[in-house]
């Protein structure tokens, strides 16, 4: 079992939590990091003021030529950031990515982590889906969260993705981790998870990997469980937020601090939809398509906070930005 042991830095606290509609975190734009439909798998970014409306930057050229995997980024204890993705696919070892500034990337470190020592769980093989990372700074931890498959391989496609379970370790400083461990206490398959916090409690946003039917409607959509301490346990997740076939769900805070925006796709790469909220617990309500645009052929990356200066440094060198709001 993992020991919490705070780290010796104050470089991040929890006024400061970007994700948090309660904190004093001044937003001064958004990053959305992501891949592309026709370059799937590598590091592009987009730039927006209001949380709405999106521009690919960079020409739509790539911002990193090294990186690969889904990108997820948080700000770290130090005030870097990091990302995480997985050197080739998802039966790679995870890799965690540094910047100071978010302009220039360097390979951090790369974890496999030892399946075999899951407690209750048989991985039918090495793979680290969509690896996802969290920072609480309350307790000054780091979480990265995958998911991996247990039932029979990928010639069954059915069998495969309903046996996704999603797993987590933990670490204090991104080079030593715990053991693997199972996040969700749930018999049902689950991928694409991240970790929020809202005052005192953590939210996991879900996709329900099960396919849908009329014995499982909330399959293959976007679900939310709630819990008092990031590794939980988490409570039964809630009814489906978002329609059928919607994966990799991203969450801001809106300029106003007034709502959420929880972004997810619409898969194979067809389109993105929302849906608001003024509290993570919801209730969420679909938002209208024609108020808000994301640029053609993105698929599924992280959106983040930005501070005024930050937005500027990215505009300056992948932009310029041009802020087509209305």
């Amino acid at each position: 079992m993992f020991v919490y042991c705070p780290l010796n830095t104050q470089a991040n606290n929890h006024d400061k939590d970007r994700f948090d509609i309660n904190s004093e975190f001044e937003i001064g734009g958004y990053l959305f990091a992501h891949m592309t439909r026709d370059d799937y798998g590598r590091l592009y970014y987009s730039l927006s003021k209001d949380g709405l409306h999106w521009q690919m930057l960079n020409n739509g050229k790539r911002v990193h030529d090294g990186y690969q995997g889904h990108p997820d980024i948080i700000a770290g204890h130090d005030g870097a950031f990091y990302m995480t993705g997985n050197k080739t696919n998802s039966r790679s070892p995870i890799t965690l990515w540094r910047s100071e500034d978010l302009l220039e990337w360097e390979l951090f470190t790369e974890h496999l982590p030892d399946l075999e020592k899951v407690p209750d769980f048989d991985a039918t093989e090495a793979y680290f889906g969509a690896p996802k990372i969290y920072y609480d700074s309350s307790d000054s931890i780091y979480m990265i969260t995958w998911h991996t498959p247990s039932y029979e391989g990928e010639s069954n496609f059915y069998t495969f993705w309903g046996g996704m379970r999603t797993l987590y370790c933990t670490s204090k400083n991104l080079i030593e981790f715990s053991l693997p461990m199972r996040l969700l206490p749930y018999d049902m398959a689950t991928i694409d998870v991240i970790i929020r916090r809202e005052e005192s409690r953590y939210f996991a946003f879900i996709k329900d990997e099960q396919y849908p039917g009329f014995d499982w409607p909330t399959g293959k959509a976007i679900r939310v469980a709630v819990a008092e301490h990031p590794l939980g346990p988490y409570a039964a997740p809630s009814n489906k937020i978002s329609a059928s076939f919607r994966e990799a769900p991203t969450i801001i805070p809106s300029p106003q601090k007034d709502r959420y925006f929880l972004y997810y796709e619409k898969y194979p790469g067809l389109a993105y939809e929302m849906s608001v909220a003024q509290s993570m617990s919801g209730p969420w309500i679909d938002f209208y398509s024609m108020d808000f645009s994301i640029p053609d052929g993105v698929r599924h990356g992280c959106m983040i906070p930005l501070t005024a200066d930050e937005f500027e440094t990215i505009s300056q060198k992948y932009g310029p930005f041009e802020d087509n709001a209305e």
